[in-house]
């Protein structure tokens, strides 16, 4: 029995040049696909264009307005810290000028009533006078003293001089007088001046030699001009020996 042959390879004929356009056949249909797509985004976003060119030039205006304002606004902050530290300073100084007079005029009180209380006690006028000397102790071992000069005999006129003291007492058993130039622990220490109508207080510090226990001060008025010399001695006083201050 006979058998039928079939062939084992198909033979195709080649056909050059298919391929090639296949590939531009995809890559025209890629373009036309961007080409599409860029028409399309710029038919949606076209009419829109103008109303954000629009808004942007509003932003701009506004910024711009915004701008000015808070340079505006700086300037008169800046004006108005520099007027508020102009009024903070003046306000102090204010301040500071009547706590100046408030304490004056309660100097001139002090002193108004110190004279009420003076001329009550004096009774009959006097010429110059040393009316009182108090000694207080201060830290450090010195002694701060106000010495109270007087003249009522003769109003109005002027009683102007230098004043020095000495301080009587006992050390080591015997007694001894410690002189101005001592007491000041200065050798040639100046005389302290005094010049007054009716009263005046002076005031200072004098340091007590070691073992010293004071009893009497003897203090030396020299008036310049037709101003009197006065010397006076007081006893040794403490403002708490008599209450005043």
């Amino acid at each position: 029995m006979g058998k039928t042959d079939h062939p084992r390879y198909v033979i195709v004929p080649h056909r050059p040049g298919r391929r090639p356009l296949l590939l531009a056949v995809l890559v025209l249909a890629w373009l036309l696909t961007l080409a599409a797509a860029w028409l399309a985004a710029s038919w949606y976003a076209a009419p829109q264009l103008p109303g954000l060119s629009s808004s942007l030039e509003s932003a701009r205006s506004e910024l711009k307005q915004a701008r000015s304002q808070l340079q505006a606004l700086s300037q008169r902050q800046a004006i108005l810290e520099r007027s508020d530290q102009i009024s903070r300073a003046a306000n102090l100084e204010v301040q500071q000028t009547l706590a100046e007079r408030d304490e004056e005029i309660g100097d001139l009180r002090a002193n108004l009533a110190f004279y009420e209380r003076l001329a009550g006690a004096t009774g009959q006028p006097k010429g110059l006078n040393v009316h009182s000397a108090e000694f207080s102790a201060e830290e450090g071992g010195t002694w701060r003293y106000q010495i109270v000069l007087t003249q009522t005999l003769q109003r109005g006129a002027i009683s102007a001089g230098k004043l020095r003291f000495a301080v009587e007492g006992v050390r080591n058993g015997k007694l001894a007088s410690i002189p101005w130039e001592d007491l000041h622990q200065r050798a040639g220490a100046p005389s302290q001046a005094y010049s007054f109508r009716y009263f005046q207080q002076l005031k200072g510090s004098v340091m007590l030699p070691p073992g010293f226990t004071p009893q009497r001060v003897r203090v030396s008025l020299r008036g310049e001009g037709s101003s009197p010399s006065v010397d006076q001695a007081l006893a040794w006083t403490q403002p708490s020996q008599t209450g005043d201050t």
